[in-house]
């Protein structure tokens, strides 16, 4: 198993807190692996495996868990009436209600529940309403880049780069020796799980259309999109497609994980923007997979990298606006506002001040950070910190 330490050390920190730990993320990213390295500190820090009740709904052990009453009924007949009880539940959507059996567990003094679930919509509806105030929610994404790092090496950091962006950082990918045996997995992945897992739960029929729609997204990360723009440019295409259904298909796709939506901001007039939101994806191993080495947009690349680590570091982020000029993102969290600005390579004097005209437009003295890939040595200009992105990714 791969260590996840930050996740990891999350859930030691919430160990017996009266919440319920739900640790959310896009399937195969690694959260039944997190239970069981969770479970392996457990036992050996003290508590029995008989305090212990792991069930992974997906399992076809627990094919007769339907709904609510089953699931409650089967996790109260092992619990330890006179001991504390760790019981993890992976894939809860699966079950019908899950949301009124995870709040009769919740209630009782001696269970300590942790829960998994592959789908946004997990933290919605009853269950907000249920437990409001009272879950903790953990954002799980595949692999980061440092994780990546930590497992294979930091020898020649550009090759390894391009193998992180073109070989997937979903965790299992590491345990296969050759790109075949990926593009292998990562097609069961993307037909069988994101695909097939959309079209179930939304009840699409035409499957061929979703997978258009799949395809413009991961061909556009980092582009300003709207729904009716992508259904025009379909439509212009040869593949009608109404606007509410490019709606659906979206929502279906970020509930899912499989993409991250982020909207725009006005930096000057502080206020959200309604319209022109970009979409970044959660792994771009699948892009690279589904669209083939000709579709490699370095700059778009690294900026979706970008934006997944902030969001990994707990950032709530934007893409910024000022008068007519783009700021790449706004990252806020409690200590504050920073500004990023992302280029593959700033040697290029017209590309340096085109990157340096962004973060200039803002007025105001909050940290300014410019990404690249270049091997420079530490730089500001008026301010703004030029930063090796790798440097920045392994937290250097």
């Amino acid at each position: 198993m791969i260590e996840r330490p930050e996740y990891l050390q999350t859930l030691i920190n919430f160990k017996d807190k009266d919440l319920i730990k739900i640790v959310t993320g896009i399937r195969r990213c690694g959260k039944s692996t997190l239970f069981e390295l969770y479970i392996d500190y457990l036992l050996k820090n003290g508590v029995k495996e008989k305090q212990i009740i792991h069930i992974n709904l997906e399992d076809h052990d627990y094919n007769e868990i339907i709904d609510d009453n089953d699931l409650y009924n089967y996790v109260s007949e092992k619990l330890n009436k006179n001991m504390q009880n760790y019981v993890f539940l992976d894939e809860v959507q699966k079950v019908k209600d899950f949301q009124k059996a995870c709040d009769s567990l919740y209630i009782k003094k001696n269970v300590d529940l942790y829960i998994t679930g592959s789908n946004s919509k997990i933290l919605s509806g009853e269950l907000a309403t249920l437990l409001s105030g009272r879950y903790v929610e953990i954002k799980m994404l595949p692999l980061s880049f440092k994780e990546y790092i930590s497992y294979v090496g930091d020898s020649d950091i550009l090759k390894k780069y391009v193998d992180y962006i073109t070989k997937s950082s979903f965790p299992y990918t590491l345990m296969l020796d050759n790109i075949r045996d990926i593009k292998m997995y990562l097609d069961g992945l993307y037909n069988t799980v994101i695909v097939n897992d959309i079209a179930d739960r939304k009840d699409i029929s035409d499957i061929g259309m979703l997978k258009d729609v799949i395809k413009y997204m991961f061909d556009n990360i980092g582009n300003v999109c709207s729904s009716r723009s992508i259904a025009n440019t379909m439509t212009s295409g040869g593949r009608k497609i109404s606007v509410p259904t490019i709606e659906k298909y979206l929502e279906a796709l970020v509930e899912s994980f499989v993409l991250y939506k982020v909207s725009r901001y006005d930096i000057k007039g502080k206020y959200h923007l309604t319209t022109g939101a970009k979409y970044y994806l959660s792994d771009l191993g699948l892009r690279y997979y589904l669209l083939g080495p000709n579709a490699v947009d370095d700059g778009r690349i690294l900026e979706n990298v970008v934006y997944l680590e902030l969001i990994r570091r707990g950032y709530e982020v934007y893409i910024g606006k000022t008068n007519d000029i783009e700021v790449d993102f706004i990252a806020i969290n409690e200590k504050g506002i920073e500004y990023y600005q992302v280029s593959y390579s700033l040697n290029d004097k017209k590309t340096l001040e085109r990157e340096l005209k962004s973060l200039d437009s803002i007025n105001d003295h909050n940290p300014k950070y410019l990404l690249s890939t270049d091997f420079t040595p530490y730089t500001t200009h008026n301010g703004v910190k030029q930063i090796n992105v790798f440097d920045w990714l392994l937290d250097k």
